[in-house]
């Protein structure tokens, strides 16, 4: 055993640095199976301290660290990379809840917290923590943070960048920054935090956040509507938002083709209505008020059909068949992964633009592949679509995902083409990071450099994830 480890065991336990293949295995890959890396050690701190203690050890030695929460993301960020030089840094230990301030609307957490758990704690306070998503049981909110994650209620309360009002970080050199404030107004100078919020790692370590929260939830109406096409949803967002006005909390667009893999592959799922149509809408109205929720939603949906903006809903008559409806939106991601890969697109448009953007899309994408199969669905409220497209047989689709720089040419020129970004709520990781020149402005990323510099001259932080390679200089 190398001293090296022998020093990481002295900061933070022998049990807590793994080195075995079969320990470090699962820190290895990503959830889709697409990275699989390798790493000298797998290091578990405990505490903000610990972590520092670890950072200034890898600085010294020149060791790079890749910090890694839950192990959802779905673009290799928080994978090492294979030359085994690494050190994954996992914060799953730094999981409690420091404080509840119920007179401010805040909870302070740890990075390796679950968004669940802080959900739940929040609950206990009866205050809400609106971030959702179909993993919020495993994904941290130290990853939430890194990624700027969305999910299904940001049309209403935000990103995780609205979501967050202090950090504390421990920087490249090991040294922390406390920036724990629950201010919702602090003029002075730079607002620090934001430049960790979405960098994945690449400039330090959240280790603590305080989050804000909200009046907790005492009614709920949700329904899943037929659409006759992607411009009449845009139409059918708008009508609602104006009858129901900021009761609108979450607005889905479900193709066929995702409904389908869903009901093929989730066991206890059935089809919500009788018809088989191309579109969906999945809609969440929400109050902090003892509100009939119910009638307001029928009425807009009645006032949607004689507009023809639906075709034909159902709206949940207990929080068990709204359960139902979510898990059909939910279970999207895990359908795909058991059919098989696909090649996955986490874009946005602004929303006057979704139609135009899945119509073209589509032509130009049959143009090449007839009989490509286009999973469509995503965030319609807020412009973000996760647009996934595989070949039905897999002996076809081997073949087709050999043509992924060529699927993404066409579908991110299009999205740039429609002023969007071709990612929204994912990141960048490896997955994206060498698409980057063509999307944005060389200034833009020689600024992004700059950061970069800054704060972690040694290119030590999460190596190989967001900054595309530099060219090498003739």
């Amino acid at each position: 055993m190398d001293e090296f480890i022998q020093e990481l065991q002295r900061i933070v336990g022998d049990r807590h640095v793994l080195t075995d293949a079969e320990d470090t295995a699962a820190c290895l890959v990503d959830w889709r199976g697409r990275y699989k890396g390798a790493a000298r050690a797998v290091v578990l701190p405990a505490t903000t301290q610990e972590l520092a203690a670890v950072v200034r050890l890898c600085a010294a030695a020149c060791v790079p660290m890749v910090p890694q929460g839950g192990n959802t993301g779905l673009c290799g960020g928080a994978t090492p990379l294979n030359d085994g030089r690494a050190v994954v840094l996992s914060l799953r230990r730094l999981d409690r809840i420091r404080a509840i301030d119920a007179d401010n609307d805040t909870v302070t957490v740890e990075a390796g917290c679950t968004l669940m758990s802080v959900q739940q704690a929040a609950a206990a306070a009866d205050r809400l923590f609106p971030l959702s998503l179909a993993s919020e049981g495993s994904c941290t909110i130290g990853g939430n943070l890194s990624t700027n994650a969305g999910g299904v209620q940001v049309l209403r309360y935000g990103n995780m960048r609205e979501l967050v009002l202090g950090l504390e970080v421990v920087l490249p050199d090991g040294r922390i920054w406390d920036g724990l404030r629950g201010l919702r107004k602090d003029n002075t100078g730079y607002d620090l935090k934001q430049l960790f919020v979405g960098a994945e790692g690449t400039l330090g370590l959240i280790t603590a956040a305080v989050l804000k929260l909200f009046p907790a939830i005492r009614s709920r109406s949700t329904a899943w509507i037929a659409a006759p096409d992607p411009q009449a949803a845009v139409g059918l967002l708008g009508l609602m938002r104006d009858v129901c006005g900021d009761r609108v909390t979450a607005f889905e667009l479900v193709g066929r083709s995702a409904l389908e893999l869903v009901l093929a592959h989730i066991p206890g799922t059935r089809a919500p209505l009788p018809s088989e149509v191309e579109w969906s809408v999945l809609l969440e109205l929400s109050d902090s008020a003892d509100v009939p929720l119910d009638e307001l939603l029928a009425r807009a949906l009645a006032l949607a059909v004689e507009r023809g903006l639906a075709i034909d809903g159902v709206i949940a008559g207990s929080l068990a068949q709204a359960h139902a409806l979510w898990a059909l939106r939910e279970n999207i991601s895990e359908a795909q992964r058991i059919e098989g890969f696909s090649i996955k697109h986490d874009v946005s448009v602004p929303v006057s633009r979704i139609p135009a953007f899945l119509e073209r899309a589509r032509i130009a994408l049959q143009a090449v592949w007839p009989d490509v199969r286009i999973v469509a669905f995503g965030h319609i409220g807020d412009g973000n679509l996760h647009y996934n497209l595989s070949q039905p047989q897999a002996v076809d689709n081997q073949e087709f995902m050999s043509r992924t720089s060529e699927a993404n040419r066409i579908v991110h020129d299009l999205v740039a083409e429609l002023g969007g970004s071709i990612s929204a709520e994912h990141g960048l990781g490896q997955l994206k990071r060498e698409l980057l020149p063509r999307y944005k402005a060389p200034l833009e990323i020689d600024m992004m450099r700059a950061v970069k510099q800054a704060f972690d001259p040694g290119g030590l932080m999460n190596p190989g994830k967001v900054l595309p390679p530099e060219e090498k200089k003739a």
